[in-house]
């Protein structure tokens, strides 16, 4: 089949976040001037580039996520794995201005090293942010979505010493978990390695 988005798909659900599948989620935890802390998962999220190391998030329209890391310039990014992944769709409820998501999805916090909001305590790693651009994502007419797009610069990452096995982050070992289309997620249990033609094939 072939559509055209405006026109619809005629089908029963929107293929199009299983068609850009998978995803990681940034489990993104932020805290408001006044001090209240919020945590909320978000599926269109990516890194941007590696030196230095910078990530995105999509958000739709300007939630307390937003709000916060706009007023604060600052946010941390946990990674979210299989045996959290109930507390972190826990955390994706809709709860009122300024109530804890951390107590609701019976998480607790750790502080962070270098920003004030804190990490996820128990996560395999986790990206301490700065923010550098907030944007607003508009339509190929310059139409606003009303989605926002925040880009942060890592400023510091912590690691589980339990993820690392001789000084690499084993990704299986940590049981990530990514976003699919629909209601579906997936597990990382298993991985395989390529190595780029011309390069060194004994780097990692």
């Amino acid at each position: 089949m072939f559509y055209a988005p405006k026109d619809g798909h005629g089908l029963p659900h929107d293929p199009f976040t299983s068609l850009v599948a998978p995803r990681p989620i940034g489990w993104i935890s932020s805290v408001s001037l006044e001090g209240k802390v919020n945590l909320a998962p978000y599926s269109f999220f990516n890194a941007v580039c590696s030196r230095p190391p910078m990530i995105s998030f999509a958000s739709e329209g300007i939630k307390d996520t937003v709000r916060n890391i706009r007023e604060t310039g600052e946010f941390v990014v946990n990674v979210a794995n299989y045996a959290m992944a109930e507390a972190m769709n826990l955390s994706s409820a809709r709860l009122r201005h300024g109530d804890d998501e951390f107590a609701y999805a019976g998480l607790n916090a750790e502080p962070s090293q270098t920003v004030k909001a804190p990490r996820v305590a128990g996560v395999p790693a986790a990206l301490e942010c700065r923010l550098t651009s907030s944007l607003a994502i508009t339509t190929v007419d310059g139409a606003d979505t009303h989605n926002r797009l925040i880009i942060g610069q890592v400023s510091g990452v912590y690691i589980a010493d339990r993820c690392l096995v001789d000084g690499l982050f084993d990704i299986s070992l940590a049981d990530l978990i990514a976003r699919l289309g629909y209601r579906n997620y997936a597990r990382v249990t298993e991985v395989f390695s390529m190595h780029r033609p011309g390069l060194d094939n004994q780097r990692p």
